[in-house]
């Protein structure tokens, strides 16, 4: 970036760069990112009447595609230039434009606070560089996600460069595992790495001389006087295929074959799954609406889990010894719990043996308060008291402590932290969706939304918990580290200032193996293709076509004219960033789509009147107003009613059937669950290019993804595609197929559960073999939990008090 720099500034091209910053600063603004930068350059270029390759290949070109934020001072111009993906550089100009210098983030985090005229001299500086600087790192940012791909080889490259203490140390780790008490794998007969790798042997030979099916429980003694204890497998052929997967990896090892082997470890018995705010229940009571996404996700994760881990115990013979998986769901006790089950102490999971709902109520306080649902930004005073709390219930419920705990969303994961604290537990993070990079300058402005969001103590959370948990799962590679040309939610914590509490120098290192992409699936019972007439209720079929079409309801607004028409479909709850809005007006200003489609939007609220905050109110009211504006009666159907999901899976196959499409149209989007139900339903299904969802499609040469902020260009892009089905009978019905067996193949459950038991199972190793630095970094966390998080959530609790 330097060379480029200079040759811009040393150029003739430095006139150029010297008239757009004049045009950029005479519009007033002093805060500039990238989308109007790119704006005012092909403004500047068309207006200059410079050549066509001007725009992107001059260096002042590149240098402007590359620049992301643009602040004016008074004696300078600060530029934030990403040359890469994971790359972040600062760049003074001068305003007498006699210096163009590299300077620090320390001096950008000042610049921004004078910016909302916050700076003060001496701030707190948190930076967690010196707890990454010797640890293992991903050299390439397009391998930031394969965490684990990549400790699988530095694994076996150790076992090759000095395999006896490597073998030793795996040794250690195997003799070490246990269940209640039961001594798994290894016996005291084996004393040693050395001796292990000579007693696998004679096992081998014995279990070549047995039939493969033979049981395991009829020739156990016999392995055992060798020294192998249970947990090799259930069957002849099972036991000699793990020990001989040990045997390659002690003498031949290779990444493939260190996976295959720690996938058949059993080390993972009990699992906690974490999403403390509530309103975590079954059928008809998932979530309210700012966590129904993350209550499904949990449901079916305990599912598929407790599954997966069923049959990996019988697959490792561990059931003949009567051992079982246990999987819980911590969450809060709701006393005043509307008539649904969120009051139970204990409940099961539908279709499952042994997963379930373990509610812990939050410490009373304020009754008033503390025995009803409480909102996600309100949460925090709590969770500090609910984890000791939920330790006992956990220990108890157990009888013993958890193989692993998995944080979701940004207060399951400070409670994970607590927990694995407390417990020394493996801990994994799911953010779900970092609240950060979803608000815009919500860490500039902290101090203007702190009654409403208390953003200084989730962003504090959001720090401690990425930072301590030994792995992170994603649902895809943008949630890390973005795009070229857009910031990661991850990498949005990276460096940030919280004017007049503290600066993110460094916050997270993206470079991490800890980041592991593990998207999630898809209840393939509920959401399933359209095409599958066996597994469809005729009569459910019929409901929920009339609901669509038909049915005069309070919470229906809008009849169709002509319900023959193909239809774009919709669901979503309503906000700002979900953007039903937009989709609505991008509708009603295409006269073309008008005259092809209806609209049918489904969500959980009709009325302003049933709103939760003020913002979802406005935007209730605003899309009835885009109805009126563009006369869109007789072309929409907004139907604002939560139903279950048997229903909202048929509703896509209805939709389907009369080869509709599905658009899903926010802002941003970490990874959009409604995206693979849609298309797993076999929807054609147009997805916002901002976020995780660009992964799903993966895409068919820009085709399916659209720019919430570009309604003329998403309108062509929809009718382009209907000009192909109409001249090609086929064209729907293959993209159709193809979605379909994309989402079935790459996002099913089973896939999700395999990989992050694997996940757990190997970072336990790593961190058994390699504590690194791990006591210093969460003494660090530790420090900011009650130097910083604690005195502000004291804060917000004491307003609770009062109220």
């Amino acid at each position: 970036m330097h060379e480029l720099v200079q040759a811009v500034f040393n150029g003739d091209e430095k006139t150029a760069l010297h008239q757009l910053i004049y045009t950029l600063s005479a519009s007033g603004k002093r805060y500039l990112l990238r989308n109007e930068i790119l704006q005012a350059f092909a403004d500047y270029c068309h207006q200059s009447q410079k050549p066509a390759y001007f725009y992107y290949s001059s260096s002042v070109g590149k240098l402007i595609q590359y620049t992301h934020e643009i602040i004016f001072e008074e004696e300078s111009t600060w530029f934030v230039i990403r040359p890469r993906i994971a790359n972040q550089e600062v760049w003074k100009l001068t305003a007498d434009f006699s210096s163009f210098e590299q300077t620090t983030p320390q001096a950008l985090l000042d610049v921004r606070d004078r910016l909302v005229d916050r700076y003060q001299n001496h701030i707190l500086e948190i930076d967690l560089h010196p707890f990454y600087e010797s640890s293992l790192r991903i050299d390439d940012a397009r391998n930031i996600g394969q965490g684990l791909a990549f400790l699988n080889r530095y694994l076996c490259n150790q076992l090759l460069t000095d395999p006896e203490y490597w073998v030793e140390m795996l040794f250690k780790a195997l003799h070490g595992l246990q269940y209640d008490g039961i001594r798994l794998l290894l016996s005291d007969r084996i004393p040693s790495g050395i001796q292990l790798a000579k007693q696998i042997k004679p096992a081998l030979k014995f279990l070549s001389e047995l039939e493969p099916h033979e049981p395991y429980e009829k020739f156990r003694s016999d392995l055992q006087e060798l020294g192998f204890e249970p947990g090799w497998g259930n069957t002849a052929a099972r036991v000699k295929g793990t020990l001989e997967l040990l045997d390659r990896l002690i003498y031949s090892p290779e990444p493939g074959i260190l996976e295959a082997f720690v996938a058949r470890v059993p080390a993972v018995f009990r699992v906690v799954l974490i999403s403390v705010h509530g309103w975590v229940a079954q059928e008809d009571v998932l979530g309210r609406d700012e966590t129904l996404g993350q209550v499904i996700y949990v449901l079916e994760q305990a599912r598929s889990l407790e599954n997966e881990l069923r049959e990996q115990i019988k697959l490792a013979g561990l059931d003949l010894l009567g051992i079982k998986p246990h999987v819980i769901i911590l969450t809060r006790l709701i006393p005043n719990c509307e008539g649904t089950f969120c009051n139970l102490h204990l409940e099961k999971v539908q279709d499952t043996e042994n997963a379930w709902i373990l509610r812990v109520p939050f410490g009373e306080f304020n009754p008033e308060i503390t025995n009803n649902w409480i909102s996600k930004f309100e949460i925090w005073p709590y969770l500090e008291q609910f984890a000791l709390d939920a330790e006992k219930e956990l220990l108890a419920q157990f009888q013993g402590k958890p193989n692993l705990l998995i944080g979701n969303y940004s207060d399951g994961n400070l409670v994970a932290f607590l927990l694995s604290r407390r417990m020394k537990v493996t801990q994994c993070n799911i953010a779900h969706s970092l609240e950060k990079p979803k608000h815009l300058f919500s860490n500039l402005y902290w101090q203007d939304l702190e009654d409403q969001y208390h953003f200084s103590v989730q962003f504090t959370a959001d720090l401690i918990s990425m930072n301590a948990a030994e792995f992170i799962i994603t649902s895809s590679y943008q949630e890390i580290v973005g795009t070229p040309d857009s910031m990661g939610q991850y990498e949005s914590y990276k460096c940030f200032t919280m004017p007049q509490l503290y600066h993110v120098v460094d916050g997270i290192d993206l470079f991490s193996p800890k980041f592991n992409l593990v998207p999630p699936g898809v209840n393939e019972n509920i959401f399933f293709p359209y095409s599958q007439k066996e597994n469809r209720d005729s009569n459910l079929r019929t409901q929920i076509h009339d609901l669509l079409f038909r049915r005069e309801d309070p919470q229906i607004y809008g009849h169709l004219d002509h319900p023959k028409k193909r239809t774009i479909f919709a669901v979503d709850t309503i906000t700002s960033i979900n953007n039903l809005t937009g989709l609505a007006e991008c509708f009603g200003k295409s006269q073309a789509l008008q005259e092809r489609c209806n609209l049918i939007l489904l969500s959980s609220k009709l009325h302003p009147s049933q709103a939760t905050n003020s913002d979802e109110a406005a935007e209730i009211q605003k899309l009835y107003d885009i109805i009126e504006q563009y006369h869109l009666n007789g072309k929409i159907r907004w139907i604002g009613m939560r139903i279950r999901s048997s229903e909202l899976g048929e509703a896509y196959r209805v939709v389907a059937d009369a080869q509709g499409i599905y658009v899903h149209f926010a802002h941003f989007e970490s990874f959009g669950r409604s995206i693979l139900e849609a298309m797993i339903s076999g929807l054609p299904t147009f997805t916002t290019q901002f976020g995780g969802s660009l992964e799903i499609i993966e895409n068919q040469e820009n085709e399916f993804n659209v720019n919430p902020t570009d309604l003329e260009e998403t309108a062509k892009k929809i009718l382009d595609f209907l000009e192909k089905c109409d001249a090609h009978a086929e064209y729907w019905h293959e993209v159709s197929e193809w979605m379909s067996q994309r989402i079935h193949h790459k996002y099913n459950w089973h896939l999700h559960s395999n990989q992050l038991l694997l996940l757990a199972k190997m970072f336990s190793f790593w961190n058994f073999v390699a504590p690194e630095n791990n006591e210093a970094r969460d003494r660090y966390m530790e420090a900011l939990f009650h130097l910083i998080y604690k005195p502000r959530v004291e804060k917000i609790l004491e307003k609770h008090k009062g109220g």
